[in-house]
């Protein structure tokens, strides 16, 4: 029998130490270890690894990657979502299933596609060759295969809230006089707003993070197509553990940035 809410039971304590316990080996000790590596040999060698010339360039491109992937998602999972909770229309299902198609599709095997696609002997490589428009080992091909990968997180936190919703205010103000794009900005959007910021959230997050479908793209390109994760990877295999911790502290970093902003977006979400 389920016991009362506030009141104790072992099966209780049980559950919430084993749940504690994995917590433990699975993610504080690997969190610890990062930083405690990281840091072994000083705050000087710490700052020095992050500062260094190609540090510094694989910081700044995986910025750039999520400048451009983020808006782009934002855009795209406004529009599907929109189009998926307030319409009904002919292949909407098939919509909704191409959508979580990055969740279920391995990373690399999504990065190999556009290579496939766009490389050198791709369908569109030999187009690209005679216009010198470069795609693979180049950045655009580092923010394509993000988009990919990150393309369900926004448009995911909206189809729910926005079918539960309806579309009786939206309806309503259309009754009044209000345009779709004046309907759209002053009742559709205000009223996902808070889904909106938390899906923006974790696509950035996941932007910033993403490894496979990047490394396929990339070509590890010192200084010029290495993100923060696969310069880690290439210190790491060079054996300058120290630096490829320090590293990977900043994605262990920026991974705390991103829970914080998510709590934050949870607290005004329940208060409003």
């Amino acid at each position: 029998m389920i016991s009362k809410i506030g009141k104790s039971h072992p099966g209780q304590w049980l559950l919430t130490a084993a749940v504690l316990g994995f917590l433990s080996v699975f993610l504080v000790v690997p969190v610890v270890a990062v930083f405690s590596y990281a840091l072994q040999k000083g705050v000087a060698v710490y700052l020095s690894a992050l500062t260094e010339p190609d540090a510094l360039a694989a910081i700044r491109l995986t910025l750039v990657t999520a400048a451009f992937a983020v808006p782009l998602n934002l855009a795209f999972g406004l529009a599907a979502a929109w189009a998926i909770a307030k319409f009904d229309f002919r292949g909407k299902e098939v919509l909704v299933t191409l959508i979580d198609l990055p969740f279920s599709i391995s990373p690399v095997i999504a990065g190999l596609t556009f290579t496939f696609v766009f490389g050198l002997n791709g369908w569109l490589g030999p187009w690209l060759g005679r216009h010198e428009i470069k795609v693979i080992f180049a950045v655009p091909g580092i923010v394509l295969a993000t988009v990919f990968i990150t393309l369900p997180f926004v448009a995911r936190e909206l189809i729910p809230l926005m079918e539960s919703q309806g579309s009786e205010e939206e309806e309503a103000a259309q009754v009044l006089g209000a345009s779709g794009w004046r309907t759209f900005l002053r009742v559709t959007l205000p009223n996902v707003k808070w889904a909106l910021l938390y899906g923006v959230i974790l696509c950035n997050a996941r932007a910033m993070g993403e490894f496979g479908a990047v490394s396929v793209v990339s070509g590890h390109i010192r200084g010029l197509t290495n993100t923060i994760p696969l310069h880690a990877e290439i210190l790491y295999n060079e054996y300058r553990t120290e630096a490829a911790f320090a590293t990977a502290s900043l994605l262990a970093f920026l991974a705390f940035i991103t829970l914080a902003a998510k709590k934050a977006v949870e607290w005004r979400r329940r208060r409003a």
